[in-house]
């Protein structure tokens, strides 16, 4: 069998948990084609000879020749391909279950700019690729280890449908007025029916497809996103604003006074009330979330126990499965919930709706419920420029630097270093509860950096000043994407 012509494939968009590239510059059609070989012969290793594969794309402007190109490769390998056309991220983990297909495979650059490309990929039902498995992935591709075989294709019609209806069945009785924001992305086609459906009054914002991103990019965690759905709330005297990512599996929230509400505290709210019917139950929450998840009084009441872990939505829903957690919450706005909430995996949509179903409990504006948690004072997520061939080494480099500040008892503000976290990069605490996270993206060539005192704003500035002094000294780091 003749394999490509001239397949072009940057190594390092091999990434922790999914697949992304600059498309052409680091991958082109026929590089894609050998990706889908790669998979397929992945698939068929780990089920049987003749799988089905779902497969959806997002909307942008080259995703669908990428899926056909890689509908190709998975075709070449003896793979059953099920198309399920236009898709979020979730609809595809959805239509695995709902079909009962072998694997899915979704083309999609999440929250990443324009000239991005990606797959999200898995093969146990509500989990996506571990690092093992992205590693095993990459080994087959680029030793070119493929299966020979022949496949078939065909197109899963009004799967759109099916999958709004699943989340529509449960109606909200009050009248809850939502802001709907997608930022021109494919949560656009998707988002506005779904709240219309459950009984919410929907104002509509940047939700028309538009692949060229016209406004900003749809991310939640994007400044002048969370600006424009503040503005929205504020002039329709709205509940709650949501902003949904590129490709559906993450949301963020804006209460009705119009200020941004970080996902992490969302999802300690969640947690709560799940907690009072579900006791001695235990959430998963990334490296980058509040610190009040572990000293929480509600949870503690209800025995409930949290487990501070990897970022990343692959690393959380495993977590989440391996440890039977209720749910997991990320502070990037992927937040899951298991059986018999949903099926471990990450839908910003649903996540939302669970908000709706808080406020429709609760006698409470989102801004009243957001402020019963003790206060604390965030930065946003920072992701100053870091080659992708670097990051790792300047992350191991500052571990060991904090760790020797620590064993010195050197101060920071005022307040030794009482314990440090090492999972994901390294997170460090001060007495006070005050910490700061520096760990590599896992799909950009940046570092992610946080800090957050339930002290002051100050003390909040204060370490990632410490931080940022720590990151120039290495001489790697480029410019931040933003700054507090």
């Amino acid at each position: 069998m003749s394999i490509t012509k001239n397949p072009h494939i940057n190594p390092l968009g091999f990434r922790e948990y999914d697949a992304r590239w600059l498309y052409p510059k680091d991958i082109n059609l026929e590089g894609i084609k050998e990706v889908g070989l790669g998979f397929g012969t992945q698939i068929i290793s780990k089920t049987n000879s003749s799988p089905r594969v779902v497969v959806g794309h997002d909307y942008r402007s080259y995703s669908e020749e990428i899926k056909k190109k890689l509908v190709e490769g998975l075709i070449n390998t003896g793979c059953n391909v099920e198309d399920i056309g236009l898709s979020l991220s979730p609809t595809a983990y959805y239509a695995q279950l709902k079909l009962n297909a072998d694997a899915v495979a979704m083309i999609t650059a999440s929250h990443n700019e324009n000239g991005w490309t990606g797959i999200k990929m898995g093969i146990e039902k509500g989990l996506t690729h571990s690092p093992n498995e992205m590693e095993e992935l990459k080994n087959i591709v680029l030793k070119k280890k493929f299966n020979v075989g022949k496949g078939s294709y065909k197109e899963i019609k009004d799967f759109k449908k099916i999958y709004i209806s699943s989340l529509t069945k449960n109606k909200i009785k009050k009248e809850i007025k939502v802001v709907i924001a997608c930022g021109n992305g494919t949560a656009g086609a998707f988002a506005p029916t779904v709240f219309k459906d459950i009984g919410c009054k929907v104002i509509e914002l940047d939700c028309n497809l538009d692949y060229n991103f016209p406004k900003y990019n749809p991310n939640p965690e994007d400044l002048k996103m969370l600006k424009a759905i503040s503005k929205s709330v504020k002039e329709n005297n709205a509940d709650v604003g949501f902003g949904f990512d590129g490709d559906g599996d993450r949301v963020g929230i804006i209460d009705n006074k119009g200020n941004e509400i970080f996902s992490d505290k969302v999802g300690l709210i969640i947690a709560r009330n799940l907690s009072e019917k579900n006791q001695k139950q235990k959430f998963i929450v990334d490296v980058k979330s509040t610190g009040l998840y572990a000293s929480d009084k509600i949870l503690l009441k209800n025995n409930c126990k949290t487990i501070y872990w990897k970022t990343g939505h692959s690393h959380i829903k495993r977590k989440v499965k391996e440890e039977n957690a209720l749910a997991g919450f990320e502070k990037s706005g992927h937040f899951f919930f298991n059986q018999p909430l949903g099926f471990g995996y990450d839908d910003g949509i649903q996540s939302a709706i669970q908000v709706c179903l808080l406020l429709e409990k609760q006698n409470k504006s989102m801004s009243e419920i957001i402020n019963e948690l003790p206060r604390t004072y965030q930065t946003p997520t920072m992701a100053p420029y870091c080659k992708d061939d670097e990051k790792y080494n300047v992350v191991e480099t500052l571990k060991e630097k904090i760790e020797t500040l620590r064993l010195k008892k050197s101060k920071i503000d005022n307040q030794e270093i009482a314990n440090i976290l090492t999972v994901n990069g390294i997170r460090f605490s001060l007495e006070d509860g005050s910490w700061g996270l520096i760990r590599a993206s896992s799909n950009k060539p940046s570092l992610v950096i946080v800090t957050e005192s339930p002290t002051s704003d100050s003390r909040k500035r204060k370490i990632f000043e410490f931080i940022d002094d720590l990151l120039q000294s290495t001489g790697k780091i480029g410019e931040y994407d933003q700054k507090i």
